[in-house]
């Protein structure tokens, strides 16, 4: 790794480590951003289109039945002549049951098939572990989403908010007349959607709102909750789709439930049923033609500052990987990862949690009581490393039905949809399953699950700059030994505090220590809240989880750095600032500062470094230098 300027860290460890690289950086067309992360993703997209695209043209064979199955759709995607000739075909039979519904009771009637086909609806029905008893799964009732990123985009003042719908309004209009509306009708559909939105907004949660994991849990009597609607019958709705009769229901968004009646009712059905027509073209129209492909595009491009769209190629691997997304992943945790890669990166992480282990039972802060529990927590976290050791039985089900047998894109993504949904609720009131996973391995990511306390490392992660038998060990430390300390720490952020050691939403601190992590979680508010950003500011409350786990990271992987003979500390900090290395556009960094719960890219490059003391003597920071922060403002949790 090439050294850096000493004088250059003192004013921005991340200008010194980007500098020159950031001068050079270009951002593709069809990219908001490129960057350390962005560079994994597209040298991965590279490396399995290629591998993809001789399987579809028959010079490879695939070798299992699963990915047989994806290679089948992965031509439908692809072929675009028949996908234009097909034209928005494929969209009208869904789009004609929506036009004709007539009331409340024709809906209800038609509800269970539009739940397990995952078409638009004032309301949704899923499964997932019930927080309180995470061994078993629970049923979960969720608002829609608005067509803005945020409901802080509705706010009176907010410039971006018009904006953004004119574009959309613009977009959907187009979009429904190529499914056949008149200019006029389109017009009314989207007028009529932006309408029914509206009626939405007041009874959601911000990003800042909904980063606190606790409010999830608001569990509402069964009977309670039928009795929400007085238009639909909720009881009916549920037993269509649910084998039993639940006690529970919960409701993430309990205050869109509690004026359900006053968004969803008559006087505004016809509204309701121009807003699903509209959800339902936006959702579909990247799996009809081109055209209506790159058109459906142009909103989310507005959002993210993107200049131009995927060309086809690419839209075509996207759409199919998503849809295969776990065949996919172990085609690429198999083939690029390997079994003696995921041991050894198994053994780092047990490595990393033994030093996280030894720190807690030398806090200072905690009592002998917390204490111990948040080492039963730390003890029975789950380590998932590389790739699943089986593929979920779901995909077994998936097969792609050809063009000779009536099959499209689209209807065989219904057709996935289906399946997908009809097993999720088959596992309503049945123990959860902690081996699955809730990313692909071919993701450039990893997660901590407050629900599962279990920690995951896809194996696309684990590689340069995070991860590499290149690198010094300090490197490594400063890239994936971070990642993981970080997914480590979200075990006890200000969210994952509130789970125990089963992942159930139980208080086990005693009432001191929690009263004293929350006067330094505010510390870590205080450090990032306000601060200057793409011509705005840094949310310190909606990003507050995120940095106490990358300053507990941090800390905790340089400890293992200390620990090894060839100890480099300057390489731990230049990698570290190295992974975070992103140029965006300035629509994507704003974008990202009102609904990202992470902190943007280049603060937590910088700012985590100034709470470490050794920061400090590794590259003689002083007080008069712009990287220098006072003892007494360091905020030190983990």
């Amino acid at each position: 790794m090439a050294t850096i300027n000493q004088a250059a860290v003192k004013q921005d460890l991340y200008d010194a480590v980007n500098g020159e690289w950031l001068k050079t950086a270009v951002i593709p067309d069809d990219h908001s951003s490129t960057g350390g992360f962005m560079d994994l993703v597209d040298a991965i997209e590279k490396t399995l289109m290629h591998d993809f695209d001789a399987m579809a043209a028959g010079t490879v064979t695939p070798d299992d039945p699963q990915l047989t199955e994806f290679i089948k759709f992965y031509r439908l995607a692809k072929d675009f002549d028949q996908r234009n000739a097909n034209g928005a075909e494929p969209i009208l039979p869904c789009l004609k049951q929506i036009d004709s519904l007539s009331d409340f009771a024709d809906l209800q009637q038609r509800m269970p098939d539009w739940i397990y086909d995952g078409l638009p609806l004032p309301f949704s029905l899923d499964v997932d572990a019930d927080m309180k008893n995470t061994k078993v799964n629970a049923l979960f009732a969720q608002a829609p989403g608005t067509i803005l990123p945020d409901k802080t985009y509705y706010d009176e003042g907010n410039q971006a908010g018009p904006k953004l719908l004119a574009i959309y309004a613009k977009m959907m209009t187009e979009l429904l007349q190529k499914t056949g509306y008149e200019k006029d009708e389109a017009q009314k559909i989207v007028d009529d959607t932006l309408q029914f939105d509206r009626l939405i907004v007041p009874w959601i949660k911000s990003a800042e709102e909904s980063a606190d994991y606790s409010k999830m849990y608001n569990p509402r009597k069964f009977n309670d909750f039928v009795n929400t609607s007085r238009y639909l019958d909720l009881a009916a709705i549920t037993y269509s789709v649910i084998d039993g009769n639940p006690d529970l229901v919960i409701l993430p968004e309990p205050a869109f439930f509690d004026h359900f009646n006053e968004v969803v009712n008559p006087d505004n059905f016809g509204l309701m049923k121009n807003w699903m027509k509209a959800k339902l073209v936006q959702r579909y129209s990247g799996y009809l033609s081109d055209e209506m492909r790159v058109l459906a595009t142009t909103y989310s491009r507005a959002l993210s500052g993107q200049k131009e769209p995927r060309n086809q190629a690419k839209s075509a691997y996207y759409l199919a990987t998503g849809t295969f997304d776990q065949v996919v992943g172990l085609y690429y945790g198999h083939k690029y990862f390997g079994e003696a890669a995921k041991a050894d990166v198994h053994q780092m992480v047990e490595k990393m949690i033994a030093v996280y282990k030894r720190r807690l039972q030398v806090n200072t802060w905690l009592s002998a009581d917390t204490r111990a529990k948040a080492v039963t927590k730390l003890d029975k976290l789950g380590i998932q490393v590389g790739y699943p050791d089986k593929l979920e039985t779901i995909y077994t089900k998936f097969k792609t039905h050809t063009p000779e047998q009536g099959g499209n894109v689209l209807s065989n993504v219904l057709h996935f949809n289906r399946l997908a949904r009809q097993d999720m609720f088959s596992k309503w009131g049945k123990a959860t399953d902690r081996t699955r996973w809730e990313m692909s391995a071919d993701t450039v990511n990893a997660y901590y699950h407050p629900f599962m306390n279990i920690i995951v490392f896809p194996a696309a992660i684990l590689q340069a700059p995070f991860y590499s038998l290149e690198q010094s060990s300090s490197a490594n430390y400063g890239g994936i030994g971070a990642v993981i300390a970080h997914e480590i720490s979200h075990a006890f952020d200000n969210n994952g505090a509130l789970f125990d050691e089963f992942g159930n939403l139980h208080n086990w601190w005693t009432e001191e220590d929690s009263a004293h992590f929350k006067e330094l979680a505010k510390s870590m508010i205080s450090e990032f809240d306000g601060l200057d950003f793409a011509g705005a500011k840094v949310n310190g409350t909606l990003t507050v989880s995120e940095n106490i786990a990358d300053a507990g990271g941090l800390s905790c992987a340089e400890e293992a750095a200390k620990g090894e003979d060839d100890v480099d500390l300057s390489a731990f900090f230049t990698n570290w600032a190295m992974v975070w290395r992103m140029k965006a556009t300035t629509e994507y960094m704003q974008l990202l500062l009102s609904i990202d719960v992470h902190a943007p890219a280049k603060l937590r490059a910088n700012v985590q470094p100034k709470n470490l003391d050794d920061f400090y003597t590794t590259f003689d920071i002083q007080p008069d230098d712009a990287m220098y922060l006072a003892p007494d403002k360091r905020v030190k949790i983990w």
